[in-house]
């Protein structure tokens, strides 16, 4: 029976390693066109591009209007459901340009809009969102910017409440069987739903940028990153990474996080899904666009503790 270099490492109760490697390029997508699944999109991946709104030297972008009351982008523009596999990896990095009409004002409430999800080789490729071995979000709220992750299938359901991080790696990481401490997060949730648990980690950016009403109708530079913790004498080590880049500014990092314990091994990222949400609707008729997205195994750039670069003029 062959074994993966990962497997043999986990058999030998060495450590697992992420990869950093040479920041492989998985894929880019600029929103041209609506022909998402001849890209690699799938799932019935439909939505608009918009020809108005884009970068310069951009020809379009693609276009999210939530009508009020709206829980997902316009239906009439299509699902926005899009999903988009790449080659499974310890770590993944995204950036995309977006921009905000003048009105946005995001979920009004303190979660939601949930916008780019990544979920794991341990859940299938049509697996719900939310609910998984893990799934890693970035997004907005309340115009700052936000990294959550949640692993609500790994919860102990017999040990909710019970602080297990210093007694069993069979538990969940993201809340309901305790919290890393020193995470430096902004929230963490645990609540019912239906006969399970759900939670959450957030981490929060330090400024409403994207609520500022002379930078919103601009177009800014997003980038975000996770790396997977290593696992070493059948223990998750608290070195996994979560970033997230404003214009170049490094406004969220972290990198002493658990994202995964010895029962998950060998979990890794290898899947992107584009789908605005606002749960509870939408406060307003708005709408956002993203330009140029570029998913990687890491920032090919540097990282910047500088102001914000200038934003891209529209």
């Amino acid at each position: 029976m062959k074994m993966t270099l990962t497997a043999l490492l986990v058999a030998l109760n060495l450590s697992v390693f992420p990869t950093l490697g040479i920041g492989a390029t998985f894929f880019q997508e600029n929103f041209d066109d609506t022909n998402f699944s001849a890209r690699g999109w799938y799932d019935g991946p439909t939505g608009a591009v918009d020809t108005t709104e884009h970068i310069p030297g951009s020809t379009a972008s693609l276009k999210c209007h939530f009508l009020q009351g709206g829980t997902h982008c316009n239906p009439a523009d299509g699902d926005y459901t899009l999903r988009h596999k790449f080659t499974a990896s310890n770590s993944v990095y995204i950036s995309y340009w977006v921009l905000h009409s003048a009105n946005w004002v995001g979920s009004g409430e303190t979660y939601h809009p949930h916008e780019f999800y990544i979920l794991t080789n341990l859940n299938g490729d049509y697996d719900g969102l939310a609910f998984d071995y893990l799934t890693a979000y970035v997004e907005e709220n309340q115009g700052y910017p936000q990294l959550n992750i949640q692993d609500g299938e790994n919860i102990d359901l017999t040990k909710i409440g019970v602080d297990l991080t210093n007694v069993t790696e069979n538990r969940a990481i993201g809340g309901c069987n305790g919290t890393q401490p020193g995470l430096g997060q902004d929230y963490v949730d645990c609540y019912a739903a239906g006969s399970v648990y759900w939670n959450g980690i957030d981490w929060k950016g330090p400024t409403a940028y994207f609520f500022d009403p002379a930078q919103k109708v601009l177009w800014h530079k997003v980038e975000a990153y996770f790396q997977l913790n290593t696992i070493s004498n059948g223990k998750g080590q608290p070195d996994g990474i979560v970033r997230f880049w404003y214009d170049g500014q490094l406004v969220i990092d972290h990198s002493n996080v658990i994202i995964r314990t010895a029962q998950r091994p060998t979990m890794q990222f290898d899947q992107i899904v584009l789908s605005p949400y606002i749960g509870d609707g939408s406060p307003a008729d708005q709408t956002f666009w993203i330009d140029n997205l570029t998913v990687a195994s890491s920032n090919p750039g540097t990282v910047s503790t500088s102001v914000p670069s200038p934003p891209v003029l529209r």
